[in-house]
């Protein structure tokens, strides 16, 4: 949705993280979307992005994560001001949700990857390989529906692959 200079739009800023693996990313089917997504949410008062992402995976997942370097310049060499290590980069969401009504989501997006491979996901949690992302086949919803991620997480979900494989 385009706006002119004049329109505003109430904004929530939001981070997700993509959770990778050197052959695939996890991600789980978001009920009231209805598409398969990676975990995500809110950032919420006083609390940075980093923070967030790394609070949203651990609380849908239950795994613990780390995040991986974004590529960027960062960090730098000086100690003032502090620092967050960046986000691969900035979606900008529309939302049209039936409670807050249309806003838009401004979501910073992570690479992380499991801080400790022997865990395992919570219930819900399915593994998309590389495969099924370049070729763009879905999963099995719970309704039984064959239900492919959208073209932004299968593009996104391949590069955090990446993002993993490179650290190794």
């Amino acid at each position: 949705m385009l706006l002119s200079m004049t329109e505003t739009i109430r904004r929530h800023f939001t981070a997700t993280g993509y959770v990778a693996n050197q052959t695939s990313v996890l991600l789980h089917w978001h009920r009231k979307l209805k598409l398969w997504l990676p975990p995500g949410g809110h950032i919420e008062e006083n609390e940075d992005p980093v923070q967030a992402v790394i609070r949203e995976a651990k609380e849908e997942t239950g795994l613990d994560v780390v995040i991986l370097p974004s590529g960027g310049p960062g960090p730098f060499d000086f100690d003032e001001p502090g620092q967050v290590q960046s986000p691969v980069t900035i979606l900008i969401e529309d939302i049209d949700d039936p409670v807050d009504g249309f806003h838009h989501h401004i979501d910073m997006i992570y690479f992380l990857a499991i801080s400790d491979p022997g865990q395992e996901p919570l219930p819900g949690w399915q593994w998309f390989t590389r495969e099924q992302l370049n070729s763009g086949d879905g999963l099995r919803s719970p309704d039984g529906d064959m239900v492919p991620p959208p073209p932004d997480v299968l593009e996104v979900g391949v590069l955090a692959i990446d993002a993993v494989k490179n650290r190794a």
